[in-house]
Formats: C-alpha cells, sequence, structure tokens
C-alpha cells in the first residue's frame, strides 16, 4: 500500500525543490543593461574637452610646503625638519634644509585650522584657505622675494584622499595618487561595483567653503564626464546604493520564507525515503 503514496510523494519533492530554486534565483536576476557603463552614442564635441581643475586647499588639510633657494642656509629657517628616504630604503630626520638632492623628501605638514590659516615657518601666521598650489606659491613668493634668491616650492596636499562606501568590492579611504582622478578610476581602485551595485543614482558627497554639496552621478550614461562631479576632490565621499534586488534578497521574509520550504523539502525527502524501504 505504501508505494501508492511514492508518486504523489515524488511530485511534491519535485515542486518543493523547484519553489526553493525559484526563489533562490529570482532575486538575484537583473537587467544586465544595468551593469553597463556609460552606454549609447558619445556626443564628441560636448565630451572630448576635458575641464580638469587644479585641486584648492581647503580647512582641515595638511599641506606640505618645502621652499628651496640658491642658498640653502638662508632657506633653512623656513622648512620644517624634513624625513629622507634614500634609494637603500633607510629612514632619517634632517635639518630644516632646501640642498638636499638624490632622496624622497617629504616634511610632517602644516595643519590648515578652522580660520583657514597656517603657522608657517618662518613667516607666522599665513591664511591659504581656498587657494590652488600655484596661487599659494605666489603668495610665498611675494613674501620671501626679499630674503632669498630664485625661490622655488614643493607644495602637496597630504591628505588628498576619498572614500568609497556601499556596493563596491572593496569599500574604504583611498589616496588620490596625483592631482586628478575621475569616478571611473576610483572604481577601478575599490575593484568595481558588486552586482548589486546601482550604476544609476551614485551618491557624491562634497564639502566646498564650509558647505556640504550632493549629486547624484548615472555611471551608465556618457554624459557624467561633463558633470562637475566626475573628477574627484579631495575628502570626497562616494555612496554606491544597493538594487532593490540586494534589498529583495536580504529581506527577512524572503529568509524566512526560504527556511519553510527547506523544512517542507527535508520532510517530503524523508517520508520518500520511509516509504520507498
Amino acid at each position: 500500500m505504501t508505494f501508492k503514496f511514492l508518486p504523489l510523494l515524488r511530485q511534491i519533492l519535485y515542486t518543493s525543490t523547484t519553489i526553493l530554486l525559484l526563489a533562490l534565483f529570482l532575486p538575484s536576476c537583473v537587467n544586465t543593461r544595468h551593469l553597463v557603463y556609460m552606454q549609447g552614442s558619445f556626443d564628441t564635441a560636448k565630451l572630448s574637452k576635458v575641464n580638469l581643475t587644479e585641486p584648492v586647499i581647503q580647512k582641515g588639510d595638511l599641506v606640505s610646503i618645502i621652499v628651496y633657494s640658491d642658498n640653502p642656509e638662508a632657506t633653512r629657517i623656513y622648512n620644517q625638519a624634513l624625513i629622507t628616504t634614500g634609494s637603500t630604503g633607510g629612514a632619517g630626520t634632517e635639518g630644516a634644509t632646501s640642498g638636499l638632492t638624490g632622496a624622497n623628501l617629504s616634511a610632517p605638514g602644516y595643519p590648515v585650522d578652522e580660520n583657514g590659516n597656517i603657522e608657517f615657518q618662518g613667516l607666522g601666521l599665513l591664511h591659504i584657505d581656498s587657494l590652488t598650489r600655484s596661487a599659494l606659491k605666489d603668495t610665498l613668493t611675494n613674501r620671501l622675494k626679499d630674503y632669498l634668491t630664485n625661490v622655488y616650492f614643493s607644495i602637496r596636499i597630504l591628505n588628498h584622499r576619498f572614500t568609497m562606501l556601499g556596493e563596491v568590492q572593496k569599500p574604504g579611504i583611498y589616496s588620490i595618487p596625483g592631482d586628478h582622478l575621475n569616478i571611473l578610476e576610483a572604481l577601478g581602485m575599490a575593484g568595481d561595483m558588486t552586482f548589486y551595485g546601482r550604476r544609476d543614482n551614485v551618491l557624491v558627497v562634497r564639502e566646498t567653503d564650509g558647505k556640504r554639496e550632493f549629486a547624484r552621478l548615472d555611471l551608465t550614461k556618457p554624459e557624467i564626464m561633463a558633470s562637475p562631479y566626475f573628477y574627484l576632490q579631495q575628502n570626497d565621499v562616494v555612496v554606491f546604493e544597493p538594487s532593490k534586488k540586494k534589498v529583495a534578497a536580504n529581506d527577512q521574509t524572503t529568509v524566512r520564507n526560504l527556511t519553510i520550504v527547506t523544512s517542507i523539502i527535508t520532510t517530503f525527502a524523508l517520508l520518500y525515503t520511509i516509504f520507498k524501504k
């Protein structure tokens, strides 16, 4: 008599397994078109021009300024102690000098306070907020031209970094390797977006002149290259939102339903085994 139940159990087991597989795979189905960056045709007349802007010094930045001139001894009083790294990889601290060559030089840096000022070695208080490096070089040249001959400078923003959050493979804080970095290059540094990331609604948070700005970018369209937010600035925060499919996949109701279906399959598999004997 027990063999009469086998076809029924077999059908129930098959149906339950199908439901489980659908529940597992349907939430992850997405339109592959949403995974492609900068789709469609390119307006070359509009997008071929590269609009690069020089980084601007902001409150809270850490700025390294090294002064050079024809007279290293006279220049010494305007420099912080430099840390030198030679070809052997050894590191040490040198005096405040500008006559070093053949070594990598770095300095502790000048923190820009909440008023946009720094306490510059040998000159005192300087207001540098909102200045580009070129503008800061001009300012320093005017202040030091009566004291130094053929003066020039090496200026770096030491905290030239940005933050990647959300649906990227490697979220975190990254340093901008040069003066300019666009959002696609930043994505490459973070290992690209995950399968569930929304490429059509990327949030960029930027602080400028004490105010916070918000921008939304659609990375599936070529027009993003004309956006002022295409090139990242220091301290930018880029947030990649999850798609609705990710939300559905993580929904507690979905997880609960999967648990119920799994329990049903286990029960009928056990009954099938018992009645088959």
